[in-house]
């Protein structure tokens, strides 16, 4: 008998994660405590940017001074996942005029590159890297269109700290060293690339100093000559004519023509809560679409390690991708039936079609007229109540490996997810915006700030959301418990740029999940595949009204921290 308890409770312990350490309060997979302040808060997914963050908090700056600070600050020390070669997305709590702002900082597409051009050459999708994916990048003119509306220090003053940094150098931390030197063997034959992030021959290790001067020279061209320095000074200049030596089609003109988009962000209500998300050309309102179809279910009776909860979920997925690769676009381009694909009624109408003993192979969009007719999160806060929800990258980690002589950053890859095949939503066209992965979140309750959030990576975004809000709203967990909860990712979509399902995608799990959840989703037809580093990055500030204090949380699963004062 004794030998039977010995070899059930050796079975069972095998069915359940293991774990290094244990703590005395909060749910077993929770990695650490929240971070607890009342005059203001950082979250980044570097420790030197949260730093600079708070630095800039502490002399005064805005939550946006702040942001803008962190994000320059990213850009030299996780090039891996942002840059000023890269687009912008914000979020930002004004607590004067107690309203959200939304910013759409994605750049356009090259005029003089057509669809024709990609016939010509006989490709059916944009390669990831070389000049054919670069579009205008977005962020350096997000970052004064953000500033001249919400910010008080001088931008000099906020990227100082990011200028000495790139000057003098900083020990290369842990996961950005791993993702550098996975980068260099796809991108060094592109010109530029080795001489800024390799100038020893190869990339740095972890712990190893690593300067960027090319990077500071830029970051100084904008602290004294502001945006135009950018997009239509000397920073543009070089951009062009490296372009025409390779062989490119970013130009001058392109980037002296580019705007951001202030846009109203666009709410669902979700259990007494709004999750408010940007329109597109992002994909925002994918986890919009996630929530909806899943508030018609009893969530938290089902329970987070239940094969019920998680083939709900995936299903629920499969539906919004399916709208998000026919409608999600460009809106100057293209008409997106936002409002239906939000409804009520569509929701209702789109749950009907979760069979809860079968995972579909193939799921058409819908009609949301119902008749009538894929980086870098940060986020922070400050002593006035004003909140930031920002989100940045080159896409593919470090971009598309064209890197402009000597101004120390990579130029993105993100027109790889334009759609080649004419008369789509998301077809190529010359200055149009393509499809966007990143995106930022904020949630109210009774219309006062209760959190800005977001999750970084890729098409986990707004899977990640969603998940986020039913760990807090559904599973009753706290801050950082909603963040280190074993997460689920399905990949095999539709997407926007071409691809269809026809097999019912991949399902992959975090260890968090239970043998027996693993072999119930299987009985219902899911397939499964062990996956690593793809489940997101998080980061978190919540506002307690009761007791007038910031909460924040970081991602366990990266290099991350927040902190407070």
């Amino acid at each position: 008998m004794k030998n039977t308890l010995c070899t059930l409770a050796l079975t069972l312990s095998c069915l359940l994660p293991a774990h290094a350490f244990d703590r005395v309060t909060g749910h077993h997979f929770a990695s650490r405590s929240e971070v607890l302040a009342q005059n203001g808060m950082a979250a980044t997914s570097q420790p030197l940017a949260t730093q600079v963050a708070l630095d800039i908090l502490k002399q005064g700056g805005s939550a946006v001074d702040a942001a803008i600070a962190a994000n320059a600050m990213l850009g030299l020390v996780e090039p891996t996942g942002c840059g000023i070669g890269g687009d912008l997305f914000a979020i930002v709590w004004d607590a004067k005029s107690q309203k959200l702002y939304g910013l759409n900082g994605s750049g356009r597409s090259p005029k003089s590159l057509t669809l024709e051009h990609f016939q010509q050459l006989g490709m059916t999708s944009i390669p990831p890297y070389g000049p054919l994916p670069v579009s205008v990048p977005g962020t350096v003119d997000g970052w004064f269109e953000l500033h001249g509306r919400f910010g008080t220090l001088p931008m000099k003053s906020i990227l100082a700290p990011a200028i000495d940094y790139a000057e003098k150098g900083f020990p290369v931390s842990e996961l950005i060293a791993y993702y550098m030197n996975r980068s260099a063997p796809r991108l060094s034959p592109y010109p530029g690339f080795k001489e800024t992030f390799m100038p020893d021959g190869k990339m740095p290790q972890k712990g190893e100093i690593f300067r960027n001067p090319d990077l500071a020279y830029s970051y100084r061209l904008l602290a004294d000559k502001g945006r135009d320095a950018f997009y239509q000074g000397e920073i543009a200049r070089r951009i062009d004519a490296y372009m025409k030596e390779n062989d490119g089609f970013l130009s001058y003109q392109d980037l002296a023509s580019h705007r951001s988009e202030w846009v109203e962000p666009v709410k669902v209500s979700y259990r007494g809560h709004e999750l408010w998300e940007l329109p597109p050309n992002g994909q925002g309102i994918a986890a919009q679409q996630i929530l909806k179809i899943l508030e018609g279910y009893d969530i938290q009776k089902m329970g987070l390690d239940s094969a019920e909860y998680v083939h709900t979920f995936v299903e629920a997925k499969k539906l919004a991708f399916a709208d998000r690769a026919k409608f999600y676009a460009d809106m100057e381009f293209a008409k997106v039936p936002v409002e239906g694909l939000l409804s009520e009624e569509y929701a209702t109408q789109r749950r009907k079609q979760i069979d809860p003993n079968r995972a579909a192979r193939s799921v058409d969009p819908g009609n949301p007229a119902l008749g009538h007719g894929d980086t870098i999160y940060l986020t922070t806060a400050d002593s006035q109540g004003n909140m930031v929800s920002l989100i940045q990258s080159n896409y593919r980690g470090m971009g598309s490996g064209m890197t402009p002589t000597g101004l120390g950053f990579v130029l993105q890859d993100r027109g790889q997810l334009f759609n080649l095949t004419p008369g789509e939503a998301n077809s190529y066209a010359p200055g149009k915006r393509p499809f966007h992965t990143i995106i930022p979140a904020f949630v109210t309750k009774e219309g006062k700030p209760w959190l800005s959030f977001g999750v970084m990576g890729g098409a986990t975004q707004p899977q990640a959301h969603a998940q986020i809000l039913v760990n807090l709203l559904d599973f009753g967990m706290n801050l950082q418990e909603a963040g280190d909860a074993p997460r689920i990712l399905h990949t095999g979509s539709s997407q926007p740029t071409g691809e269809t399902m026809a097999d019912g995608g991949v399902v992959s799990l975090e260890s968090g999940f239970s043998a027996a959840t693993r072999r119930s989703l299987i009985e219902k037809g899911h397939v499964l595949q062990e996956n690593l580093g793809s489940f997101g990055g998080y980061q978190a500030i919540l506002w307690d009204e009761i007791n007038q204090t910031y909460v924040g949380a970081s991602e366990s699963r990266k290099d991350g921290q927040a902190a407070g004062y």
